[in-house]
């Protein structure tokens, strides 16, 4: 069974975007967060690398706010930033739930309007806006759609009747109804009792939502598509592999998050997070909740001290990366946590440390990441991190030096851009080759003139320039030579 999982394993693989027997990259922006683009690595690996907290974003300390805040979706708008969450003091009163708003200049200092668009404990002095229908995991998202209606310029699936309805906005504050009834049903596709995310691909053409499913008492994730957000397709199951050089450290997921083997416990992924990563927008980033149930980390006292209530000391969770490519049922998965829990104890409580849906550009050299902690404490709150822009995964040379090399492709620019960071002892070099693997005259590695340093733009030259010119259109390969130093992403550009 497991040699049969493996082949399949290979077989996806293998099975990415061609055409004459090559990949076309154009001139868009390639991210090294799974093997679409590498064919070998040599004395290199994958190396996942984790976000660093920078500052509490948003202290969950209103009256209507409270120990239950969550699922929380945060996307840049133009010049400002928005956040929508729920609002949920007191879990055993879920029809105290409401949806709440923020707003932020810059990603990073947030504030909430004040909107006065209904009365909560007697005042209309909040930042809530919507009540009822759609609050407990309302997920908006900013319509990119090439003419889309200006009364649906924002977009939402939120819970009703067991299944998730369809709202549009103007404004992203006023929301109203799309259809009468729910537009994806328990029947036709899960359970929809997280948050659950949407969005329109300009890569497949068509809006995607991916939600939750329980198989054999896992939570997963499955998938839908629709034309016009009302009428989705039937649901579509996910499954899971890790990246490539890990596939003997590890056993391939199954299709309900499970793993072939007795002596380890199923891991659930609780949401999904799944979005187009802002710089190259036909690789969706995810980013769901591990959760690991019954894995009871604080003592009764330990959990007494932090204030959690009392059905939420026990359990465990931390936040995973996941990626996938377009209409793909396979995600590629890194096995390790992208953020852990820490030491601190209100962060080894039941469904803590779970990501917001978005990551977003805070500054030219980093990106944010937002996650809850001490979930279900007086002390709730949303953590900002930063990553380096495009720093999820890099194909990672140690001191020693290694080699990447990668499937043959086409592209269409006259210079090549590489995001890479070095030691002060480390170096890059670059080669491009025929299909074959043979060096092209001038663009050899000894050719290539030794890259230094730390940016996230830098222009790759030989001996007789940068200018590729001569190359675009063309079916090459490309070797890449790193020691101590990573390589995030790269782009062909005019």
């Amino acid at each position: 069974m497991i040699r049969a999982y493996l082949l399949l394993f290979v077989l996806v693989l293998n099975s990415v975007p061609v055409f004459g027997g090559e990949i076309d990259l154009g001139s868009r922006r390639e991210l090294f967060v799974d093997d679409f683009l590498i064919e070998t690595l040599d004395g290199t690996e994958l190396r996942l690398h984790s976000p660093q907290p920078a500052n509490v974003a948003l202290p969950l300390d209103r009256p209507w706010e409270g120990l239950f805040c969550g699922y929380f979706t945060i996307f840049q708008d133009g010049d400002r930033y928005r956040m929508y969450y729920r609002g949920l003091p007191d879990v055993d009163h879920e029809d105290s739930q409401v949806t709440c708003t923020a707003e932020s200049a810059d990603g990073i200092h947030w504030e909430r309007p004040n909107l006065g668009l209904f009365e909560i404990n007697g005042t209309r002095e909040n930042n809530v806006i919507l009540r009822g229908d759609g609050t407990h995991n309302f997920a908006p998202f900013l319509d990119t759609r090439p003419n889309v209606p200006k009364e649906q310029k924002y977009k939402a699936l939120g819970s009703m009747d067991g299944g998730l309805a369809a709202f549009g906005s103007a404004d992203g504050i006023h929301w109203k109804k799309l259809h009468d009834k729910p537009v994806l049903t328990p029947e036709r596709h899960g359970e929809f009792d997280s948050q659950n995310v949407s969005f329109w691909s300009e890569t497949e053409g068509c809006y995607v939502c991916y939600f939750r499913k329980f198989a054999d008492g896992v939570r997963s994730i499955r998938r839908a598509t629709s034309d016009d957000f009302i009428q989705w397709s039937d649901a579509q199951p996910l499954s899971y592999r890790v990246p490539l050089a890990h596939e003997n450290e590890y056993f391939m997921r199954l299709p309900n998050g499970t793993i072939p083997s007795a002596t380890m416990p199923a891991e659930h992924l609780y949401t999904n997070q799944t979005h187009p990563y802002f710089r190259a927008p036909h690789i969706y980033i995810a980013f769901p909740m591990r959760f690991m149930p019954q894995r009871q980390v604080l003592d009764k006292n330990q959990a007494g001290a932090t204030g959690v209530h009392a059905n939420y000391g026990s359990d465990a969770a931390d936040g995973v990366f996941m990626s996938i490519r377009g209409n793909s049922s396979w995600y590629t998965r890194f096995m390790e946590g992208f953020f852990r829990p820490g030491p601190d104890p209100g962060n080894w409580v039941s469904r803590t440390n779970m990501a917001a849906r978005g990551v977003v550009p805070t500054g030219e050299t980093e990106m944010s990441i937002y996650y809850s902690q001490h979930y279900a404490q007086p002390s709730h709150h949303l953590l900002r991190c930063t990553l380096r822009t495009d720093g999820f995964v890099s194909v990672n040379g140690p001191y020693s030096g290694g080699f990447m090399t990668t499937k043959p492709f086409r592209f269409a620019g006259n210079r090549l851009v590489m995001n890479y960071s070095a030691s002060a002892a480390g170096m890059m070099q670059v080669e491009l080759q025929d299909r074959e693997g043979h060096p092209i005259a001038g663009y050899s590695m000894a050719d290539c003139v030794p890259l230094f340093g730390d940016t996230i733009e830098g222009t790759i030259a030989w001996k007789g320039g940068p200018d590729l010119s001569q190359l675009s259109g063309q079916t090459v390969r490309m070797k890449v030579y790193l020691k101590d130093a990573d390589l995030y992403s790269m782009r062909f550009v005019p």
